[in-house]
């Protein structure tokens, strides 16, 4: 993060105002001090007008075989993102699973403009809040949105709740 930072020219006091997180927190984080939230990174990344896993995973070769247990999972109160594929140069997207423990509810800041989010449910149902409008997704369900937008994941059942998230930059 603190290469990223400095290549924009940027103090922690002009990335903290931005991105709306002290300048306290950005210090952590960039002495590995600290470990960040989902919407932190999410801040972080969109002042810096990067990608969410920009901060999170190495670059890649062309071909990849991705194993799950080898991601390194984000959890957050019974919400657990897996990041499969990163955005990049040849790749203007960015692809999660999700895991919603029963009772999870997820709210997102929004993320870039000139973004939009397709959510896939592969198993359970989730609710989803955008634009003050309520949708009830079940498996197999697909579901797109103009991403910069807040909006709320919930899993209101007594199961786990999984699906499929890409993130498209336009």
């Amino acid at each position: 993060m603190k290469r990223l930072r400095e290549e924009r020219n940027l103090s922690l006091g002009q990335l903290a105002d931005m991105a709306g997180v002290s300048k306290v927190m950005l210090s952590q984080l960039e002495k590995g001090a600290s470990n960040p939230t989902v919407n932190t990174i999410w801040k972080i990344t969109g002042a810096l007008g990067l990608p969410y896993t920009s901060l999170l995973e190495p670059s890649e070769t062309k071909t990849m075989h991705i194993k799950k247990a080898d991601i390194t999972e984000l959890k957050e109160d019974g919400y657990h993102i897996f990041s499969y594929y990163a955005k990049n140069p040849d790749r203007p997207f960015e692809l999660y699973q999700i895991e919603m423990d029963a009772g999870c509810v997820h709210s997102s800041i929004g993320h870039s403009v000139n973004s939009m989010e397709y959510i896939m449910v592969t198993e359970g149902t989730l609710i989803l809040e955008v634009n003050e409008e309520t949708y009830e997704l079940e498996t197999d369900d697909g579901f797109c949105f103009e991403a910069s937008v807040r909006h709320t994941y919930k899993n209101s059942s007594n199961k786990k709740t999984r699906a499929v998230l890409m993130i498209f930059y336009k």
